[in-house]
């Protein structure tokens, strides 16, 4: 898979991705992320990329120039499965569109900042629109790192245990059960028996009654989905 990020603000993006799972999954070439400083596109000497809107209004709108230069770029290289725009009016990020997006070859990513982007821009290149939440943040570069983060874990190779991301929360509608790890007994506090019975048909099971019982009092919302 390759990312492109189109962005205003590289060095707030990079952190993320030179750590942890995201840099081994980049350093095993299991996933390519490239970051597009969106003010490279620009023609004038202050490299704006943003302007006051029509119609008047407080904020500033981002500008279509440099945003169509640098999309139609790397258009002419290759081609992109989804062009993704982080906006709070996007539909909400769940397992499912993760689940999506990490079976695509080629995406990329463009980071929203001040009052948004020039309605154009959507209606030309956009064909996603994400949002990782009913707030607002200064810029889409925390919603995209996010979004990398879901979708990259889930990549074959990238976890250690390919079952692992299975499992997660979300993935059947339904949050993750309890899980323990040694020791057996801490302050009186015991892990439930069934968990050493070594039968797994049976642990299995309470496994899934625990995730609906846990999903039915936490997110009840899930079950209706």
């Amino acid at each position: 898979m390759r990312i492109d990020i189109i962005t205003v603000l590289p060095e707030l993006l990079k952190s993320p991705f030179e750590a942890s799972i995201l840099k081994r999954a980049i350093e095993a070439n299991l996933v390519e992320v490239h970051f597009h400083n969106l003010r490279d596109y620009t023609t004038d000497n202050y490299k704006s990329v943003d302007d006051t809107q029509f119609g008047g209004g407080a904020g500033m709108v981002m500008t279509i120039e440099p945003i169509d230069k640098c999309i139609t770029q790397l258009q002419s290289q290759r081609h992109y499965d989804e062009i993704i725009y982080m906006t709070p009016d996007g539909e909400t990020l769940k397992q499912g569109i993760a689940n999506q997006i990490s079976l695509k070859e080629n995406i990329i990513i463009l980071c929203g900042h001040y009052k948004g982007v020039d309605q154009r821009v959507r209606d030309m290149f956009i064909t996603r629109e994400i949002s990782i939440g009913d707030y607002v943040l200064s810029g889409g570069e925390l919603g995209a790192a996010v979004l990398c983060d879901a979708v990259i874990r889930l990549i074959p190779g990238v976890l250690g245990n390919e079952t692992s991301a299975l499992t997660d929360s979300f993935q059947d509608n339904l949050l993750a059960p309890p899980i323990y790890t040694k020791p057996r007994e801490y302050k009186g506090m015991k892990v439930p028996e069934i968990l050493f019975s070594g039968n797994f048909p049976e642990i299995e099971k309470w496994r899934e009654e625990q995730a609906y019982l846990r999903t039915k009092e936490r997110r009840p919302d899930l079950l209706d989905e």
